[in-house]
């Protein structure tokens, strides 16, 4: 059966833009010679597969949308000091943290949208979409068999097009 052409894709950069090249040494357990291969680091593993027609239109912009939540949620780790004043929580006087109602209504989504994906897919959507994980380091830290990732990865994209009624 001859291979469709993948729609067009909304929003992902062409590919001389926004590129951080660097070489990449692949050897697998039953080749001797290893490839060296070109990657662009700056690309998320969900454009990557969108390029080459594994994920659909409609299955990116679910994952850019709960992108955007995990994002603006700031859920992610902090990588640097923080230099702003002392929360009042730490200094003793008790309450919840000050954040911005559109930080709250944020999770709040991100969090809809994990329990839309369900147990078991969650996982593999948060590290791939959220954190940026490649589908093999996920399914390594998962302890999944190798190539699982996309399979289980379809059904996630599928119930976020779902959740965010993107569906044709």
């Amino acid at each position: 059966m001859p291979r469709r052409a993948p729609a067009a894709l909304p929003d992902i950069a062409p590919l001389t833009e926004n590129r951080l090249l660097a070489t990449r040494i692949l050897a697998a357990p039953d080749i001797v010679d290893r490839a060296r291969v070109t990657v662009n680091l700056a690309e998320s593993p969900l454009a990557w597969l969108a390029r080459r027609g594994h994920v659909s239109p409609q299955q990116l912009m679910a994952s850019e949308r709960l992108r955007a939540d995990f994002y603006h949620a700031q859920l992610g780790p902090r990588v640097t000091m923080r230099w702003d004043q002392m929360p009042a929580s730490a200094r003793g006087q008790g309450g919840p943290p000050d954040l911005s109602g559109g930080q709250i209504a944020a999770k709040r989504r991100f969090e809809a949208a994990v329990v839309a994906c369900g147990p078991g897919l969650s996982d593999i959507a948060w590290r791939v979409i959220c954190q940026g994980e490649g589908l093999e380091a996920a399914e390594r830290a998962l302890g999944w068999p190798v190539r699982a990732g996309k399979l289980v990865l379809q059904l996630a994209l599928d119930r976020l097009v779902g959740h965010y009624g993107l569906a044709d």
